[in-house]
């Protein structure tokens, strides 16, 4: 019986140390939450005004070329996929890359019809593992990165585009919800279309813009730069969710670990009343005995 109180005990307290670790990350993972949602929400002006821009010369021209608003005969596509470098998040990752694969096998029916470009060591070892063409990959991003951390692959991936590698791009990413939900989101970056920039979001009036050298000029180097934001912006937006992913898997973790403790406790306490009850009635059998 005492063998059997040492190993509850020693569960227990394997269990508490569980729930110290995981409290730990739950209160890390809310910190750093609060600040990819500053810098998620810091970083839309900036696409907010270049789409502004686009839209304005998109909208006023009918004339407008350029090689990212020509859609084109589809052989070979390319796909972003932003996951995380770290696990112990739930389904954050799981449940992006099934969607990816699911979406792949149903398009694709090799190899050779698609590219990827992914960001974040689980995405990475995932599609390795399958053997997937990656052509660019990114591990070892920051909590908080910045547009330089991934200027390399999101001009990687605008720029195959462009020079005809592929003739349409997506991004996929965890879309931030709350803490609770994140939606693994699909978004065709590329090509972009004249008609989606002329489509008035808001009410607002917009300033009225004089271009130098031309409109066309203005285009030509603003659109990399817009679809280089949108890939920076669901950068920022999967930060945001990974690290809400990981809050909420870790709390749940910390609320299992406090049940089994309270059970293995309440086992810990029968189990030492049974012990006790047992050597008082051996004790009042060897005193009976002895009469």
């Amino acid at each position: 019986m005492a063998k059997g109180l040492r190993e509850i005990k020693s569960k227990i307290k394997g269990y508490q140390n569980t729930r110290q670790i995981t409290k730990a990350m739950e209160m890390v993972a809310a910190s750093r939450l609060r600040r990819a949602q500053n810098n998620a929400e810091a970083a839309r002006p900036y696409a907010d005004k270049i789409r502004e821009v686009v839209s304005s010369i998109a909208s006023g021209s009918n004339d407008v070329r350029h090689p990212m608003l020509e859609k084109r005969q589809v052989k070979k596509t390319g796909y972003l996929v932003i996951t995380s470098d770290r696990g112990l998040a739930g389904g954050f990752n799981a449940n992006l890359l099934r969607s990816v694969v699911t979406t792949i096998r149903e398009r694709h029916k090799s190899n050779d019809e698609f590219v990827i470009f992914v960001i974040g060591r689980k995405g990475r070892d995932y599609f390795r593992k399958r053997g997937f063409p990656i052509v660019e990959e990114i591990t070892g991003l920051p909590d908080a990165p910045t547009f330089a951390d991934i200027k390399k692959i999101a001009s990687a991936a605008v720029g195959g585009f462009t020079e005809g590698k592929f003739d349409e791009l997506y991004v996929y990413y965890n879309r931030f919800i709350n803490a609770l939900t994140q939606i693994p989101t699909e978004k065709q970056l590329l090509p972009l279309t004249a008609g989606d920039f002329s489509k008035d979001e808001s009410k607002e009036p917009t300033a009225a813009y004089e271009y130098e050298p031309s409109a066309e000029g203005v285009l030509e180097v603003l659109l990399p730069k817009y679809a280089e934001a949108v890939i920076y912006s669901s950068m920022l937006d999967s930060k945001a969710s990974e690290f809400g992913a990981r809050m909420t898997a870790m709390g749940n973790a910390t609320k299992n670990a406090t049940k089994l403790i309270q059970k293995l406790t309440l086992e810990y306490n029968r189990a030492r009343q049974a012990a006790i009850t047992q050597e008082i009635t051996e004790i009042v059998a060897g005193a009976g005995a002895q009469v």
